[in-house]
């Protein structure tokens, strides 16, 4: 079984009840089993002009699917919720967005999926809730520790606690 990392984020309607009904689903889907939950947290949007902020969580899974196969559920899952994809560059408002952030230490680097995700050194909306879960984790390309990752951090984005665990 893979252990994954997923973030989970929404900006828009029930933000919060959007990234609860995410993790719901992830956790009764065939083959994957919850591990780990973070607590939630409101972040300002991340390269992007809108007045939304997002609730945003870490989920840790054990799977035995494969990273396409899991990216096929997970892009399931945010068409369930509402999420409509525009496949247009500036990133947009979303009912929900899952990405996989690490799945073991695989490197994948294809046009549907990249892995770990390219951001996730950049992104505090990410690397908080991470530290709450898996602070020494060990990013695989840029061998340093989530907590490391987090301290080395230019201009992070506002994030602040928004709830308790799943």
């Amino acid at each position: 079984m893979a252990i994954v990392y997923l973030s989970l984020g929404s900006n828009l309607g029930d933000r919060l009840g959007y990234v609860q009904q995410a993790a719901s689903i992830i956790g009764t889907t065939n083959d994957i089993q919850i591990v780990s939950t973070s607590s939630f947290y409101e972040t300002e949007p991340w390269q992007m002009d809108s007045p939304n902020w997002f609730v945003n969580a870490i989920v840790q899974i054990s799977t035995s699917l494969t990273p396409e196969e899991l990216l096929i559920v997970i892009k399931r899952i945010e068409g369930q919720l509402g999420r409509e994809q525009s496949g247009v560059r500036p990133y947009t408002d979303r009912t929900i967005d899952i990405d996989i952030l690490f799945y073991d230490d695989k490197i994948i680097n294809t046009a549907d999926l990249v892995i770990p995700h390219r951001f996730f050194h950049r992104r505090a909306c990410m690397l908080v809730p991470m530290l709450e879960i898996a602070q020494d984790f060990v990013h695989p390309l840029l061998r340093k520790s989530v907590s490391d990752l987090y301290d080395e951090l230019d201009d992070p984005e506002q994030v602040v606690l928004y709830g308790t665990r799943m």
